[in-house]
């Protein structure tokens, strides 16, 4: 369990791995990170590793992403003409 408190937004970054997040000592740890932060400024956010492959899905999100910019320009283009 990896834990980043980022002072200028009140943020505590806890990041977790697949095996830590079914590990009952790390989730009591969590719940007296929890329970420090309560009644506090600060919002405590839990990143948890998944099991997908990351160059896969973020390869297929920007190809996603691009073909929507690119239907979207076609679509002002189309727009602006009429």
């Amino acid at each position: 369990m990896q834990t980043k408190i980022h002072e200028p937004t009140q943020i505590v970054e806890v990041m977790l791995t697949h095996a830590e997040q079914a590990d009952e000592a790390v989730k009591k740890q969590l719940k007296k990170l929890y329970a420090q932060y309560k009644g506090t400024k600060y919002t405590v956010a839990v990143f948890l590793s998944g099991n997908r492959d990351l160059y896969e899905d973020t390869r297929d999100l920007l190809l996603f992403n691009r073909r929507r910019a690119a239907e979207r320009a076609v679509q002002a283009r189309k727009a602006a003409g009429q």
